[in-house]
């Protein structure tokens, strides 16, 4: 399951920025429990976080496609995008197109430029980190998408699919413990690589 593979995931990507940046890490869960989406941002940004990274497994019914995109929060006129979207949102492609016009209210504190740079330095940096492990690691690039999760967040903030569970190769690959470390290490690598230009993220 998503749940499982992003969990583990994630407390691997949360002890490994820890000990890589000495920087302070809160997870929104850390067992198997489902918060809303809106809960996640509204977590973050009562903590007062510097940086929001929502790690997800991408699906789709084409079971061939695979690798790897990154999304930070923005309108979006791509289908594709939109489509995966309504998927992590648990909604239609009507009702995804409903949420621009909440978006255009939002768009000013969702740091859109910022975000956009993070989404880079992760996505450059797990293609980079994943291909000297992995053959056939494709690269869907860094999107924009109107992505619930993302709504609302007060910092920088990315949403990353870290492989298609729905495609067998990629399945075997997020349920490994060495895929887990590979992508917790190359997320580290990016968020580094964003915060030494930008000196946001706090330090302990």
């Amino acid at each position: 399951y998503e749940k499982d593979v992003t969990l583990a995931m994630a407390k691997v990507l949360a002890k490994r920025l820890r000990q890589q940046l000495g920087v302070k890490v809160l997870l929104t869960r850390s067992d198997d429990r489902y918060l809303k989406l809106r809960e996640r941002t509204e977590y973050a940004n009562q903590v007062g976080a510097d940086l929001f990274i929502s790690l997800h497994a991408n699906a789709t019914a084409n079971g061939k496609a695979s690798g790897i995109e990154t999304y930070f929060l923005n309108l979006s006129k791509n289908n594709q995008a939109a489509e995966v979207a309504a998927r992590e949102n648990g909604t239609s492609l009507q009702e995804v197109g409903n949420l621009e016009a909440i978006l255009f209210d939002l768009m000013a504190n969702a740091k859109i430029n910022e975000s956009s740079r993070l989404a880079a330095e992760v996505q450059q940096s797990l293609v980079s980190g994943l291909r000297s492990h992995y053959s056939r690691v494709k690269d869907h690039g860094v999107k924009q998408g109107p992505f619930h999760v993302l709504l609302g967040a007060t910092m920088p903030s990315v949403l990353i699919e870290a492989g298609f569970i729905s495609n067998s190769r990629d399945e075997k690959r997020l349920a490994s413990a060495n895929y887990q470390k590979h992508v917790a290490s190359a997320i580290v690598a990016g968020v580094e690589s964003y915060s030494s230009t930008i000196g946001q993220v706090a330090k302990r």
